[in-house]
Parts: C-alpha cells; structure tokens; sequence
C-alpha cells in the first residue's frame, strides 16, 4: 500500500457558527472551544490525521478564523521540508465579490482550484468540532480495497439519536444502497432500522467523515449545486450509481452539538466513562505547548477530576470537576460538577481586566461552565436548584439547566443566581 500522506490529503471543515453551543461561541468559532482541560475541539481532527501519517492538512474557516488560525499554528509543528503543511482556507474578496461559504460543500467548491492542483488520490473530509479517536489509514485502505468513489464513516446509533443524522442502508459487502439526511418520519426510519437490533432500535448512521476520490468528488462539486454534503451532494451520488461504502468504526464518537453535549462529554473523561482516549501513547491529542508550572493544592479534597497546570487550589473541595490551565480556587471554595476553563494565555487576562484569582473564597459551584477569562468574587453562589432549562441574563445563562458564564465576566462578592 501506498504512504498515505502521499495518496491522501485531509479537509477539515471549521467554518460553522456554532449557534447551539453558545454562549461559549459568543466570540470564537465552535472548533476553538477549550475541552478536555488543555485543548480545542480542532486538534482532535488534526491529530487523528497526523497520526494516520497524513502529511496534507487543509483547514476551511469563516467565523474568527484568524484567532483559530492562531492557535492552530501555535500547537502544531509541521515540517515543510519533510513534505508536511496545514493550509489555512478562508472566505476571500475577488473581482467576484465576496465570496462566503454556504454549507460543508460550497466550501470546498469555492477552493476548487486548490484541490485540483493536489496530486493527491483521495481527500479525506472532517468535521472541526468532533471528538473521536480513528486510525484513518485504515478507512483509507478499506476505501481502496473497496474501489469506492466516496467511503463514509459509521457506526450504529440509538434511534433518539437517528433524527439528528444521516442513516445508511447497506448490502453484506457494505456498499450502501440507500441514504437518508435526518429522517423525521417513522416510515423513513423503519427502512434504516438494523435487523439484528431489537430489543433496543438501532441504526447505521454517517459520522460526517468521509474519503472521495479527488476526481469524483471535483465531478459533484462541479455539476451539482448543492451547499451540503448530507443534504445535496451524497444524495446526488447515491441517486447517479457511483460506488460508495461505509466503513464500520467501532468507538468513542461524539458529536459537539449543544452546551449539554460538551458538558457531558468533558464529564466523561472526568468519571472515566466511555470516553475520548487521552492516554494512549500510540495516538497522542496535540495540545498547545505552555510552560505553566505543576499545580499546587494546599489542604484540599479533590474527588474524581482534572486539575490542570498552573492550577492553585487552597483548601477547597472539588468534586467531579475539571480545573483549567491557570485557575486559582479559593479557601473555602466548593466546585461540584462544573467545568472551569481556565486562563490559558496570559495577555488575555490583562485585555479582559481580570485579576489572577479566577474563584473568590466560600463562593459555591455546581453544575457551571465557566468560560475562559471569567472571575468569581467571594461568597458567590451559582447553583441552579429551580432546574430552569433556559435563560438569559448579562453574561450569565442556562442552557440545558447548566449555568454557563460567558468569557471576561466577572461575578461580584456576594452574588447569588436568582433567576
């Protein structure tokens, strides 16, 4: 088989909104929120593609891509003359006009000259905001063997999840024969349910990751109007007969969607769940390099969490909680299953006109997302005993009965929620 870096480039789509993740996408795009206590949801596509010996990376943004670019170029050390390089791709302004992207495919539509240029075979496409650890040369390799035009990755799925995906129907040499986008009504679900899955309903359903031939893939884009890829242009190809597969992939897969997801999923790594994979040597998530000292806890009782480095945390009691890079917990504190994410770059604090204690002393946390650069004074009680679902309030909000602080706000002494 062929260097897959040679045979294969990857694309990885970063230019959504992120509306449902906000308010933590109030002033970055989705695949730069924080997660998992020293990375950004963007370095999970990365790494999984370096680590799959891809050597091409082309990364697509809209919304603040300068400030993704950034950190993008500050975590990850390609080597040009070894043949490797991440190219960053962004709406630009021509004799045309200004040309914004309008879904998954009108991206790489509007950068088709890049991508005919590439020698490349295949281009493996990715989502930005996506957690999952998958040797993708062996999707590769499945794709050749297969002959395929287009491979897409999958995996069975719950039928509350079915309604928010793609589903696929398969033959026994997992060549699809049939493909759906967000099915809502029972008559369309019942033609994806897996025959082997009862009691429990379960169906096959497209992770968002898919390999295309190069040619085949610049073919669609060019005779076929379509802004999205589930939407329009895999429609478009199981409708013209092409060869197209789906990969079976058996794992850790998450999509970050909404606040209760991205909680949910850094709780996960918290308690040891069925979770993303941190700790595997084999398959490292790069992170941003720092030179943060080791945390230091003074007297406290820590209980199943993640304390980040340059983390102080002085007497207090954090129980199932992650502590960002650079948090400062004060005496008396206590943090339940909130997530604090911390102070990671230093100028930041002084533009936002933060202090360096991010959590006053006696202040209790439960149930809250703290945003970067966020302060809490003293005696400060953010807990959300009415169980309201959703609010709105001046940098402070509920979404899915979680508190989330929006980033560069402070909480002063005293303060108590009342919604």
């Amino acid at each position: 088989m062929e260097i897959p870096g040679r045979l294969a480039a990857s694309i990885i789509l970063a230019g959504g909104k992120g509306t449902r993740l906000f308010p933590l996408t109030h002033n970055r795009c989705k695949p730069d929120v924080a997660f998992g206590g020293r990375y950004r949801l963007v370095n999970i596509p990365i790494s999984n593609s370096i680590n799959s010996g891809i050597e091409q990376i082309f990364v697509i943004s809209q919304f603040f891509s300068s400030q993704l670019n950034y950190h993008i170029n500050q975590t990850f050390g390609m080597n040009p003359l070894m043949g490797q390089s991440i190219h960053f791709l962004h709406p630009e302004e021509t004799f045309n006009g200004k040309q914004w992207y309008e879904g998954t495919a009108d991206a790489i539509r509007k950068n088709l000259a890049v991508f005919e240029a590439l020698t490349h075979e295949y281009l493996i496409i990715l989502s930005g905001d996506q957690l999952y650890s998958m040797d993708l040369q062996s999707m590769l390799d499945f794709t050749i063997e297969k002959q395929a035009d287009l491979c897409i990755a999958t995996l069975p799925v719950p039928e509350k999840e079915a309604t928010r995906m793609g589903l696929l129907a398969i033959d026994p040499n997992q060549k699809i024969i049939d493909f759906f986008e967000k099915p809502k009504e029972p008559a369309i679900l019942s033609r994806f349910e897996l025959l082997d899955s009862q009691p429990h309903k379960k169906y096959l359903a497209s992770m968002g990751i898919y390999i295309f031939k190069k040619t085949r893939l610049l073919e669609l884009l060019k005779t076929h109007e379509g802004l999205d890829f589930g939407k329009d242009i895999i429609p478009h190809q199981m409708t013209e007969g092409k060869n197209s597969y789906a990969f079976t992939y058996e794992g850790y897969w998450e999509d970050i969607g909404t606040i209760e997801s991205f909680y949910k999923a850094n709780l996960a790594l918290i308690k040891g769940d069925l979770a993303l994979e941190l700790y595997d040597d084999a398959k490292p998530i790069f992170s941003q390099p720092s030179h943060f000292p080791s945390a230091r806890i003074e007297q406290s009782h820590i209980e199943r969490s993640i304390i980040c480095e340059g983390s102080i945390i002085e007497q207090a009691k954090i129980v199932t909680s992650m502590v960002g890079p650079r948090v400062r917990v004060g005496k008396g504190c206590i943090i339940e299953e909130s997530l604090l994410l911390g102070n990671p770059i230093s100028d930041q604090l002084t533009r936002w006109g933060l202090k360096t204690k991010t959590i006053g002393e006696n202040s209790h946390l439960r149930g809250v997302i703290l945003d970067e650069y966020v302060q809490i004074g003293k005696n400060v009680i953010l807990i959300n005993d009415k169980n309201i679902d959703h609010y709105d309030g001046d940098g402070i909000f509920i979404r899915d009965k979680i508190i989330v602080i929006a980033s560069g706000k402070k909480i002063p002494d005293n303060f108590r929620f009342i919604p």
